[in-house]
Order: structure tokens, then C-alpha cells, then sequence
């Protein structure tokens, strides 16, 4: 079974600065990672190709130093990495991103067999939109299962597959047919420790490198700024908070009690919160 993993390398969050003049980020010097979220869909991957066999094939789109990330994925154990890099990307939103991605997905199919399940993250830490992997879902066809909490069961030769995802109100049980896009949620696993064969055959390996022309991308103004209708008109850092916490004193009484005090101090500071409160107390 081939299994292909989008991922991105990303600015570390924890170490991101907004100019305090421009209120533009601050991207000198901020070391990059891969996106935390996008681990635990390289994670998923893996487990399925080592039960069920095949190759995991690992794409990002980004500049030539996103060939870190790409590598660092193959320490972990991926089989194959391609990287998607080329000037006609630069500036891309989640609409070009996808547009591009699904066109490198296709040539990936072309070249080493047609996959059966894409992995995403659910979202990334820089742009947070969640709309990057259903982007690719649509523009291939793909049924997209989003926030998947686990993988049940894989059936390859009936081409279905049984999983759980989290939805508003509890869990959802569902089988679906392949091929499939599946953006993986936080928590769902542990990445793993690569082996230190999996170490050195990544130091040593080739990172497959692709430009829109190699990709099978013959519209460039469907990429980078020009495809890209999203406009960003300003990035600030959040205004600290001025109201002060409340104290609520719970020496001496019971939860009961406690529970009153505190439901009535949101109803005081947050009316709607309070009512929502009160009616999903009453369902219960």
C-alpha cells in the first residue's frame, strides 16, 4: 500500500516575536521545525505501512531549506521524500498550496503507483486554517475524513478502512472507501524513536526535488501570489488581558456551593457563556 504524508516545515511558535513597531512577524533567527501536527500523521502512516506493508512517501512545498524537515521525516522511517520547491510558489495561500500539492500528489502516483491514503495534519501552527488538507481532498477527488482520532482497521484488498473522529458532541464511528485523505488530530499517538539505520540512510539519501514543471504543473498562475486570492492586512500580537482573575473561596463549603459561585461570576462577567451553561446543564 502507498501512503503519501503532506507535511511543512514551520517557524517554531514558542519562538516567534512581533515587531512591537510593524506588528509583522519576526522570522530572523527563529529555528524551524516540522509541523507538531503533521507528526502524528507520519506517525499513523508508519504503524499502517509496517502492518500492512508498502512505502511511505513523504512531500512538503517550500523553499530548498525545507529539505531538513524532509529529511528529518526519514529518520523516523519514511521510504521516499520529495520536495516541492520552485519561485512560482513563493506567497502561496491555502488555496495555491493545495492546488500545487495535489498536482505533486498526482505525479507521485504516476511515478512510484497511485496512493490510497493521503495524511495531513489537522492544521498547522503558523497559519492554523485547517483548510490545506480538505483543499487537496477536493481538487483530487478524495473522500476527506477530518480530525480522525484513530485508525480501527485497514482492509486493502476490500479497499476500506474503519476509523473514529472527533465531531461536536462525541465521537463518530465511520467506513469508508479508498482511496482516502485523512488529517490526523493531536494526541492520536507517539512518535516514534528512528533507528539509527533509518539515521544514516537519510543522511545519505536523495531528497527528490521537483518544480512546478516536473511536478505536472503547466498553469503557474494558479500558484504562489497570483493564485493566491487571500490578502493579510495586519498581524498584531493579542492586547493583554486588563480584568483581573476572581477569587472564588472554597474553604468550608461544598461543591454544590461551589459550583453556584461560580456559575453565577461567569453569568455576572460572561451572560452568553452563562446561558449556554445553564442549557447544557439541563440535557443532562
Amino acid at each position: 500500500m502507498h501512503i503519501v504524508v503532506c507535511i511543512k516545515q514551520v517557524p517554531d511558535s514558542a519562538q516567534i516575536r512581533v515587531h512591537p513597531v510593524t506588528n509583522t512577524i519576526m522570522r530572523q533567527g527563529v529555528p524551524t521545525i516540522i509541523n507538531p501536527y503533521d507528526l502524528f500523521a507520519l506517525e499513523e502512516a508508519l504503524r499502517l505501512r509496517d502492518q500492512l506493508g508498502g512505502e511511505v512517501t513523504v512531500l512538503t512545498m517550500g523553499p530548498p531549506m525545507a529539505e531538513d524537515s524532509l529529511r528529518k521525516a526519514l529518520t523516523f522511517g519514511a521510504d521516499r521524500a520529495v520536495l516541492l520547491t520552485d519561485r512560482f510558489f513563493a506567497g502561496s495561500d491555502t488555496l495555491a498550496t493545495s492546488f500545487a500539492l495535489a498536482q505533486a500528489i498526482r505525479r507521485i502516483g504516476e511515478t512510484w503507483g497511485e496512493p490510497r491514503i493521503v495524511f495531513t495534519g489537522k492544521q498547522t501552527i503558523d497559519g492554523d486554517t485547517a483548510q490545506v488538507g480538505p483543499g487537496i481532498a477536493r481538487r483530487l477527488g478524495l473522500s476527506q475524513l477530518t480530525y480522525v482520532a484513530a485508525i480501527d482497521e485497514v482492509d486493502p484488498a476490500a479497499g476500506t478502512m474503519t476509523l473514529r473522529r472527533r465531531a461536536e458532541g462525541g465521537v463518530q464511528e465511520l467506513t469508508t472507501r479508498l482511496p482516502v485523505l485523512i488529517t490526523m488530530l493531536e494526541g492520536t499517538n507517539e512518535m516514534r524513536r528512528g533507528k539509527v539505520a533509518d539515521a544514516l540512510r537519510a543522511a545519505r539519501a536523495e531528497i527528490v526535488t521537483w518544480s512546478a514543471a516536473k511536478a505536472g504543473i503547466t498553469d503557474v498562475a494558479m500558484c504562489g501570489l497570483r493564485g493566491s486570492p487571500t490578502v493579510v492586512k495586519r498581524v498584531f500580537a493579542p492586547a493583554a488581558r486588563a480584568e483581573r482573575a476572581v477569587l472564588v473561596e472554597t474553604q468550608d463549603r461544598s461543591p454544590g456551593e461551589i459550583a453556584e459561585a461560580l456559575i453565577a461570576g461567569i453569568g455576572t462577567r460572561l451572560p452568553a457563556l452563562h446561558d449556554d451553561l445553564l442549557r447544557a446543564a439541563a440535557g443532562y
